[in-house]
């Protein structure tokens, strides 16, 4: 069993509801105050669970600017009022700064029994395999 911290344990919690809020403001037609809500709940969730240097550390790599950028950009935009645009910019930002961890995320997800059967069908294998050594030559 892993154990927590209790800043990582609130961490856990606050990005929970971040993403929560996230999907709840994407539901309501992309509710402004509900996406803000959810991008601060994120981001402070983050860095309670992972520490304040290492977030700082995983968003401002070298090779990582243009995808910070593009997520920090979203977050500002949505802040500012203009939602739709934001959650674009957010998502393919989220993409790019992520995209290392969809093949341990996609090997975590085919060993779940019923996950598993589903991504391992003949259309969803391939495109899933495809997209997995796409992000992990990178």
């Amino acid at each position: 069993m892993i154990s927590l911290t209790d800043s990582q344990k609130i961490g856990m919690g606050l990005t929970g509801f971040g993403v929560f809020f996230l999907f709840f403001g994407m539901i309501l037609f992309f509710d402004k105050a509900l996406l803000a809500i959810g991008n601060i709940l994120f981001v402070a969730g983050l860095s309670f669970v992972i520490g304040l240097e290492r977030t700082f550390r995983f968003f401002f790599q070298r090779h990582k600017v243009k995808a910070t950028g593009f997520f920090l950009g979203g977050v500002f935009v949505v802040l500012i009022g203009w939602p739709i645009i934001g959650v674009v910019l957010e998502i393919y930002g989220f993409f790019l700064l992520f995209r290392g961890f969809f093949p341990v995320a996609v090997g975590f997800i085919r060993r779940i029994p019923i996950l598993g059967s589903l991504l391992n069908l003949p259309g969803i294998s391939g495109l899933v395999d495809k997209v997995g050594e796409s992000n992990a030559m990178v």
